[in-house]
């Protein structure tokens, strides 16, 4: 991870005086026996540092303890409340803009953190100042151009699209072991209610096997295509 964390100086940004910072927001979350806890963290911020790289973006550390609680009854599994998510992002921002970065783009790598797509509606109505990546569209996208061979329904949750990530960013955190624990459970209609317990046994959701790091830079390269349109949206940058 320590090369996917920003290391900039004071100096670093005031020379580079940027309009607009790129947050990663993670979980801490089980992914199954071969994943770490923190695999939505380091995909989250594979992905901002390209964007960041790509755009000349101010960087930020990543939130790493995020809403995972369809996942609390499996070991190791951290969560805070959805208020608690709202008010970080909430006060980031307000700290962006009054150090004179009135832009933020969020990129999140987690699915259970809805909240934030309210915290972004609120903070727009006022002018378009911050948005949230990627979104479907975005996914979509991704996995067309990466040639993925799961849908985006079998796909939930460490299988082909997120180790293909990390194998091309971070390929020491995908342990041995990985290509048995594809799970199939494309309907999952109670998730809310029953939580990921109630689909898997294993904590996958996909098809890990079909991974391979020349989809995960295709993903990568796709995404960071795709944030331009979203950087042009909130008029800045």
């Amino acid at each position: 991870m320590d090369d996917l964390i920003t290391h900039a100086t004071s100096g670093d940004e005031r020379e580079r005086g940027p309009a607009v910072a790129v947050l990663p927001v993670g979980s801490f979350e089980q992914h199954g026996d071969h994943l770490p806890l923190i695999t939505d963290t380091a995909i989250a911020c594979l992905i901002a540092r390209r964007i960041a790289d790509d755009h000349n973006l101010f960087l930020l550390p990543p939130i790493t303890i995020t809403c995972s609680h369809e996942h609390a009854p499996m070991a190791g599994t951290v969560s805070i409340s959805a208020g608690t998510l709202y008010a970080m992002i909430h006060d980031i921002w307000r700290s962006l803009e009054a150090s004179g970065v009135p832009g933020l783009l969020i990129v999140n790598g987690h699915g259970g953190n809805y909240v934030l797509q309210n915290v972004v509606q609120e903070i727009n109505v006022s002018g378009p100042r911050v948005a949230l990546f990627p979104v479907s569209e975005d996914r979509a996208r991704a996995r067309s151009d990466a040639e993925l061979d799961s849908s985006s329904a079998e796909d939930m949750h460490g299988g082909e699209f997120e180790v293909s990530l990390l194998l091309h960013g971070a390929p020491h955190l995908v342990g041995e072991g990985i290509d048995g624990d594809d799970h199939s459970a494309p309907s999952r209609p109670h998730l809310l209610t029953l939580g990921m317990a109630g689909y898997t046994r294993n904590g996958v959701i996909g098809r890990p096997s079909l991974a391979t790091p020349a989809k995960g830079k295709a993903i990568l390269d796709s995404l960071s295509r795709a944030a331009r349109k979203h950087l042009d949206v909130i008029k800045i940058g």
